[in-house]
C-alpha cells in the first residue's frame, strides 16, 4: 500500500506581518464610520443630483424624462441662468479683488503696529463671526435711499443721494460692498498667518543689502513669501464670493428686475420654490464645476511654486 507523502505545514506568519495586519484591520475601525458617513452625506447624494441633472424631474409630477446633455444644452439659452451667471461673475470680480487687497493692507498695519494688535485684530474679524441676516437689516438701514445714513453723508457732501438696494444699477454694487466687508477680516487673519510665519532673518539679511524703505522691503522680501497665502486667500474668497445667498435672499430676493439674482439664489428658487428639480440640480453641478475648476488652478499653481521655486 503506498504512503501518502506529509503534508507541508502551513509558514507561520512573522510578528511583523502579524503586527501590519492589526494596524490595517484598527485602521479600517477607525475610518470606518466617517468613511460611511461621506458615502451617505456626500457621495450619495452627489450621484443623485448627478442623476437628476440629466432629467426634467420634477416634484409632484410622476413621470420623468431622460434629457441627458440636452438638459445642459438648455441652460444656455435660458436667460435666467444666463443672468445670474453674469451677476455671479461681476460679483465675484468686485469682491475678491478688493476683499484680498484690503485684508493684506490691514494685515500689514496691524502687524507694524504694537499697541492694540489684538484689539483691532479682533474688531476688523467681527464680521465673520456676526450674524448675517442680523448684520444684513443693519445695511439695509445704512443704504436706506432716505433715512440712511450713508446717503445722509453724502448729501451733506454736496452729492445726490443713491438708491443702493432698490436701483437696478446700483444694487449690485451694494451687494459687492457688504461683501467685502464681511470676507475683510478672514482674510485679514490669513494674511497675519503668513506674515507671523516669515523668518524675520531675511528682513535683517535685505537691510544689510542696502533694502532701506517700507515699500522696498514688502516688494523684496514680503510679498515673495506671501505667495501661497496670497494665493489660498484668493482662492478662498472666490469660491465664497461665488456662494453669494444670504445677502441676496436677505436684502434683494434678486430684484430690482433680477438685476440681483446670483447662481446659488437661482438654484434655490428653481428646487425649492418652483419645484424644477432636474434643471435645478443641472445649475448646482454647473456651480460645483465651477468651484472645482477654481481649486484645480490653484493646485497647478501650487505645484509650479514648488517644483520650481
Amino acid at each position: 500500500m503506498p504512503v501518502s507523502p506529509m503534508r507541508a505545514r502551513p509558514k507561520p506568519a512573522s510578528p511583523g506581518a502579524i503586527a501590519r495586519a492589526l494596524e490595517a484591520r484598527a485602521a479600517w475601525r477607525l475610518v470606518g464610520p466617517t468613511a460611511a458617513l461621506m458615502l451617505v452625506l456626500l457621495v450619495l447624494p452627489t450621484l443623485a443630483v448627478l442623476a437628476l441633472s440629466l432629467t426634467d424631474a420634477e416634484l409632484g409630477v410622476p413621470e420623468i424624462n431622460f434629457l441627458g446633455l440636452d438638459a445642459y444644452a438648455d441652460l444656455l439659452t435660458d436667460r435666467t441662468f444666463r443672468g445670474a451667471l453674469r451677476n455671479t461673475a461681476l460679483y465675484v470680480a468686485m469682491v475678491a479683488p478688493a476683499s484680498v487687497l484690503l485684508g493684506l493692507g490691514l494685515a500689514l498695519l496691524i502687524e507694524a503696529e504694537v499697541a492694540g494688535r489684538a484689539f483691532f485684530r479682533s474688531v476688523y474679524f467681527l464680521p465673520v463671526v456676526s450674524l448675517v441676516v442680523a448684520m444684513a437689516s443693519v445695511w439695509q438701514y445704512l443704504m436706506h435711499p432716505s433715512i440712511g445714513p450713508i446717503n445722509l453723508v453724502l448729501r451733506l457732501a454736496g452729492f445726490a443721494g443713491v438708491n443702493w438696494l432698490g436701483s437696478s444699477d446700483n444694487v449690485l454694487l451694494a451687494l459687492a460692498v457688504i461683501g467685502v466687508w464681511q470676507a475683510l477680516g478672514f482674510n485679514m487673519v490669513l494674511f497675519l498667518a503668513g506674515l507671523t510665519a516669515i523668518d524675520r532673518t531675511l528682513y535683517a539679511a535685505a537691510e544689510m543689502d542696502g533694502v532701506r524703505s517700507a515699500w522696498d522691503r514688502f516688494r523684496i522680501v514680503t510679498w515673495p513669501m506671501l505667495g501661497p497665502t496670497t494665493l489660498f486667500v484668493i482662492t478662498i474668497s472666490v469660491i465664497n464670493a461665488v456662494k453669494a445667498f444670504e445677502t441676496v435672499a436677505t436684502l434683494t430676493q434678486g430684484g430690482p428686475a433680477k438685476a440681483s439674482e446670483t447662481l446659488l439664489w437661482v438654484i434655490y428658487q428653481e428646487g425649492f420654490v418652483y419645484l424644477h428639480v432636474g434643471s435645478a440640480s443641472a445649475m448646482a453641478v454647473v456651480f460645483i464645476a465651477l468651484c472645482l475648476f477654481v481649486l484645480v488652478i490653484q493646485t497647478r499653481v501650487l505645484d509650479k511654486q514648488v517644483h520650481y521655486g
